[in-house]
């Protein structure tokens, strides 16, 4: 099944000992599909038709047989042949589907290519994969229902981005999952459990292991609940594994070495060992067994592991090489520790521990705080502990009625919502501050008095030296929190390695979940010690735009919340494009920003993703208003302005040319996936961020845009006093026009591998009409003049 093979590359990036799990696997690309196969581009800039597929000389099919494709790809792994035939076959499946207009069968294919692809490392060629299936998903219509289908390319699309290390849209993509399982799902179905598995991941991979910890019991919960025989369950088993990597990068050893001892007594009971996930549990007691300093035992685990791994798929895969070279280190501590005196074996057993804490890596030790006047933690991170640790106690003292209907997270106006805050950011609107989303019905029953008790929360904290957030207020209710601190073998949290079912397959569906419950952080280090620093957040004054009505904290009507935003209490409908066009880029993007923390009803994530999902025909309609903006400012007026020596003209022309490529991009990238470009002051951090993304298309542009800025003083006003080394205007001019037409092709070569259009002219008004052919509503309002 593709969903294991997915599931082993996953788990290995959780057994490696060293600093980090290593370089990328980069192989050959799929002709036709990554966009970035030389040939292909020599192909599309000399005109040829992209939709052709005459060289297999074949006929494409009348029909798509989803069924009859996924019974060969079982056949393919079920014969341990998936390293050498799934890729050929899943990209032929690909070209028959879209050649027998099968969308629910080309997407199927795309979710079982994304599990594959990634669990061979190919990262790179993922992107166009995971875009190629949201964008599909977006013209099915897809996006605004509850559909299985849905769920499971949400959930695919959110474990590939996380596979390839893109935290912050792994995490957007999960929680939009998260709102779509809740409804289609019922609360026992184990498809929850395996999104419990991935965002647990997610949150051990981002250091947010209390987090990590709730989600994994969740699913354990879930799993052993469902099942008829627990002690015989692979499902429950894998979870059992993920508790104990998770208890290991806690320091637990106890409560590790029985969770993943109890994962090989399942296995064994079941008559499991033949399973793909068996090299997993192999791994993880060999892992536990390294750090407890049993280096004969863990160097016994892992060729078991290794020997599972080569039966099941060969050697060429990173988690063989990660899982060969822990075992090399292994086989090098056990011969070391039969003649290292026993204070030497224990230190280094120590260190062992140390190195293992994190996956691997080693947390940043930071320098005592002293008197410094910032706090050294996001306003994002400052919001979710404050949440833990303060806010959700109370509600479940003074409100626990309403526990399981109250939304809480960081949302809207406010630097830290956009995750940029800085220490300069801090001067004003900073301190600890969440926001509480009710219905109608419970804000007239308990809002103002919820409102009064927020006020009144205690404020005071500290961060430690390994960045913990500890609320003064916190340390007095550790009972209260839903995870124990004690490091006994009960805690547990969920290693990175198993997706109980993993996302991979199109059929093995991952949701996911943002935590109402996640525990809160600890009061101490890991080794029980006082925090190496004790300083107190400094409160910065609160403006008055952020006051009264203006208010970006505390408690809210969810329509009143969105309406204080975007002028709308929910999305306008998508056959209402006017709406849509009304509302500015900026504004969408302070209703979708920011974290939610908790959501037990679902309506506020559900509320706020229907301003994320733009209407395809507006987002293209939008494309092709700024291929005009583009057309008309950067490659039309620009020169003409600089020829006449109006530099004033030519430097308004640069700023219009350069928010409407800046928002091109964003909108290129699909705003479901990348977001909505924010307003001025963080429209290039954004940016930058985004073209960072391994997945992100046109990621060459935003540093173009940077250089015609950088370079417009010296075209406009001859360079005199601004650095340009008074060489006057030309040299510049010269690059400025260069750079404009460079992005130009650019964008053309974009929209022609989304067969947006299949012309190869590079003044962009006149792509516009073939982009607009695309657009299927007839409302004037989305079409130019």
């Amino acid at each position: 099944m593709a969903d294991e093979e997915a599931l082993l590359r996953q788990f290995a990036a959780q057994f490696e000992h060293g600093s980090g799990a290593g370089g990328i696997t980069d192989v050959d690309g799929i002709g036709g599909v990554t966009g970035d196969d030389p040939d292909l581009d020599e192909d599309l800039d000399a005109g040829d038709d992209y939709d052709s597929d005459d060289s297999t000389g074949n006929e494409p099919p009348a029909t798509f047989d989803v069924n009859e494709f996924l019974k060969g790809l079982d056949a393919i792994f079920e014969r341990h042949a998936a390293a050498k035939e799934a890729g050929p076959y899943l990209e032929q499946a690909l070209v028959d589907a879209e050649n027998a207009g099968d969308a629910a069968g080309l997407l199927t294919v795309l979710n079982e290519t994304m599990g594959f692809y990634r669990s061979q490392g190919r990262h790179q060629e993922n992107q166009w994969i995971v875009q190629r299936a949201l964008e599909l998903a977006a013209r099915m219509g897809l996006t605004t229902g509850t559909s299985e289908a849905w769920a499971t390319t949400l959930i695919n699309c959110a474990t590939a981005m996380r596979a390839a290390k893109q935290y912050d849209q792994a995490e957007d993509l999960y929680h939009q999952a998260q709102d779509v399982c809740r409804r289609a799902y019922s609360p026992t179905d184990r498809r929850l459990a395996a999104l419990h598995n991935n965002l647990s991941m997610l949150y051990s991979e981002t250091g947010r292991q209390d987090k990590a910890e709730t989600e994994l019991r969740e699913a354990l919960r879930i799993v052993e609940a469902s099942s008829v025989n627990p002690d015989a369950d692979i499902d429950v088993a894998s979870s059992h594994t993920n508790l104990a990597l998770t208890l290991l990068a806690e320091h637990k050893l106890e409560g590790a070495h029985w969770h993943a001892a109890k994962a090989l007594e399942i296995y064994a009971t079941g008559h499991l060992e033949h399973s793909a996930h068996y090299a997993s549990a192999l791994a993880g007691f060999a892992q536990v067994c390294f750090a407890e300093g049993r280096y004969a035992d863990a160097v016994n685990g892992y060729r078991r592991a290794l020997a599972v791994i080569e039966e099941c798929y060969g050697k060429d895969t990173d988690y063989w090489r990660i899982t060969e070279s822990n075992l090399r280190e292994a086989e090098a501590k056990a011969s070391a520790k039969s003649s290292a005196p026993a204070s030497a074996s224990a230190s280094a057993d120590g260190a062992a521990v140390d190195d293992l804490a994190a996956g691997g890596t080693t947390a940043p030790s930071t320098a005592a705080l002293g008197d410094a006047p910032v706090c050294p933690v996001s306003g994002l991170k400052l919001a979710r502990a404050f949440w833990n640790q303060v806010g959700k106690p109370m509600i479940l003292a003074k409100y626990p009625a309403y526990a399981g209907r109250i939304a809480a997270g960081l949302v809207g106006h406010g630097s830290e919502c956009y995750g940029f805050d800085d220490a300069y950011s801090q001067d004003h609107d900073f301190g600890p501050r969440f926001c509480l989303w009710l219905t109608d019905e419970d804000h007239a029953a308990i809002g103002d008095h919820l409102q009064a008790d927020y006020e009144a929360l205690p404020r005071a904290f500290r961060v430690d030296g390994q960045g913990g957030i500890v609320f003064s207020a916190a340390t007095t209710a550790d009972d209260d929190m839903p995870a124990p601190s004690d490091g006994r073998a009960e805690t547990a949290a969920p290693g990175t390695n198993a997706d109980t079912r993993d996302a991979s397959s199109s059929r093995a569906a991952s949701p996911d979940e943002a935590s109402p419950d996640a525990a809160s952080p600890h009061a101490s280090n890991s080794d029980g010690s006082s925090p190496t620093s004790g300083a107190t957040a400094p409160f910065s004054p609160i403006t008055p735009r952020a006051q009264g009505e203006g208010r970006r904290d505390g408690v809210f009507r969810i329509g009143d919340f969105f309406t204080s935003i975007t002028g709308y209490a929910a999305a306008p409908a998508s056959d209402a494009p006017h709406e849509w066009l009304m509302m500015d880029e900026a504004t969408l993007a302070a209703a979708t920003n920011g974290e939610v923390f908790a959501d037990p009803l679902g309506l506020f994530s559900k509320t706020r993703q229907g301003f994320k999902d733009m209407p395809d025909d507006v987002r293209l309609a939008l494309v092709s208003k700024r291929l005009g903006m583009i057309a008309q400012a950067g490659q039309y007026n620009l020169p003409r302005s600089l020829k006449r020596g109006d530099g004033a003209a030519a430097w308004l022309s640069i700023h219009e040319f350069v928010n409407a490529t800046a928002s091109l991009v964003f909108l290129i990238n699909v705003p479901m996936v990348a977001g909505y470009m924010p307003y001025y002051k963080w429209q290039f951090a954004a940016l930058r961020k985004l073209s960072g993304s391994m997945f992100a298309l046109l990621p060459d542009v935003c540093g173009k845009l940077e250089t015609v800025m950088r370079l417009s003083s010296a075209a406009c006003y001859g360079g005199v006093g601004f650095g340009e080394g008074g060489k006057g205007s030309a040299p510049a001019i010269e690059r400025i026009n260069g750079l404009v037409e460079e992005i130009a092709a650019a964008i053309v070569k974009e929209l022609r591998r989304e067969r947006l259009t299949t012309s190869g002219e590079t003044f962009l008004e006149w792509q516009r009409p073939y982009i607009e052919e695309h657009i299927t509503s007839d409302d004037p309002v989305l079409r130019s003049l």
